[in-house]
């Protein structure tokens, strides 16, 4: 009875590690969470020989997004900012250069905390241009609805899990609650940096997501991971690149004022609509759909932009992502003599990541822009191919 006992939990045991399937990133529900994307990248082309001068191109962007996540409130911080320098090959050609950044703050705030339901915001803008006669600042409260989810814990776990899987470290596949466990304590990064030090804190983060697999029973041997494991760990969570995965959607609507203009206009009011969908599609892509329209009201001047941003980004493998967007704006105005604008911007884009933190990256653009002016030499797709590198600063 007691080796039919022993062969009987052996089987159990086999089946227990193969019942469980891998989960899906979207299985992650935890209200509480933050992330940090930050970006600088790069792009330089010179041209010199049959042409009267040497000619240059530089173009340098920054892209800065943090959230917090909390059952009740969710704080957002956006920055994008772009500059370029340039000089054609003309004789009379000069160096030229120009600036542009916009910033935002957000925070929802939810009546019924750790629901997908309603809620209030607020939001306040700043946006410089070079040449403009004023900052653009504005101010907007409102309403809005739904949830969006960062899940890229449950990405960074399924990751780590699937590596010590290879390297025979865990002989079965943990419960979809197990792995829920360990994307929580991957999720609390900025709460051990904080607590440990920025030059400590990964052996205690470690350390903890280890003691959450080995709740499992199911780490070969039944006892640590070994010193083989912990450093592929390490590798996988710290120096691999895991693409931010986000799911859910929400829509806002709200008035404000726009408090000065670039125009040197002031105390203008304004609406805002605005929506935005996200979907991991699989465990490797990633679909986002975000789109606002905000029209500024005047009694000689109504204008409204629309903005809508699209992109499906696809990690090929650990190393190699291949981003693809479609960014589509169209402003309208009532001012006489000055037509609407649309422009499609489409790209595509392969990365390497050398490092977390470094990439080589390839992009092919193509633009169109529609001002309903005739003979211009912008009524056909701007095309072009640039090689670039970004350095991830967070």
């Amino acid at each position: 009875m007691t080796k039919l006992k022993v062969v009987t939990a052996s089987v159990m045991l086999a089946l227990t590690g193969s019942v469980f399937a891998v989960p899906a990133v979207t299985d992650y529900d935890d209200a509480t969470s933050a992330y940090q994307d930050a970006y600088v990248s790069g792009q330089f082309n010179l041209n010199s020989g049959n042409q009267d001068q040497t000619s240059y191109d530089l173009d340098v962007a920054l892209d800065y997004e943090q959230v917090f996540s909390s059952p009740d409130l969710n704080t957002k911080i956006d920055f994008l900012g772009s500059g370029s320098r340039y000089r054609g090959p003309n004789a009379d050609d000069e160096d030229q250069s120009y600036y542009q950044a916009l910033g935002s703050i957000t925070a929802d705030k939810y009546f019924q905390p750790d629901s997908n339901g309603a809620f209030y915001y607020g939001k306040g803008e700043v946006g410089l241009q070079k040449g403009q006669e004023d900052p653009f600042t504005k101010a907007v409260i409102g309403l809005g609805y739904g949830r969006v989810v960062n899940v890229t814990p449950m990405a960074r776990a399924i990751r780590l899990i699937e590596a010590l899987r290879m390297r025979g470290t865990l002989t079965g596949d943990p419960s979809n609650a197990m792995y829920q466990e360990v994307a929580v304590v991957i999720d609390k990064e900025n709460e051990y940096r904080s607590k440990y030090g920025a030059a400590d804190f990964e052996q205690y983060w470690v350390e903890d997501i280890e003691n959450a697999l080995k709740k499992s029973g199911l780490v070969k041997g039944g006892g640590d991971l070994g010193a083989g494991a912990v450093l592929k760990s390490f590798d996988v969570l710290v120096n691999e690149r895991i693409s931010t995965r986000k799911k859910g959607w929400l829509v806002r609507a709200g008035v404000g004022v726009v408090f000065t203009d670039y125009d040197g206009e002031n105390g203008k009011p304004a609406l805002e609509v605005g929506a935005e969908y996200h979907y991991p599609i699989g465990n490797s892509t990633q679909f986002s759909d975000e789109a606002i329209v905000t029209a500024t009201l005047d009694d000689n001047d109504n204008s409204y932009i629309f903005n809508n941003a699209m992109s499906l980004t696809n990690e090929l493998t650990d190393r190699v992502d291949w981003e693809n967007q479609w960014i589509l704006n169209h402003a309208e105005t009532d001012v006489d003599g000055v037509e609407d604008i649309t422009t499609n911007t489409l790209s595509s884009t392969f990365r390497y990541y050398l490092t977390n933190q470094l990439d080589l990256n390839l992009t092919a653009r193509l633009q169109d822009l529609e001002d309903n002016i005739d003979g211009n030499n912008n009524d056909d797709w701007d095309k072009s191919l640039n090689m670039g590198i970004t350095y991830r600063l967070k």
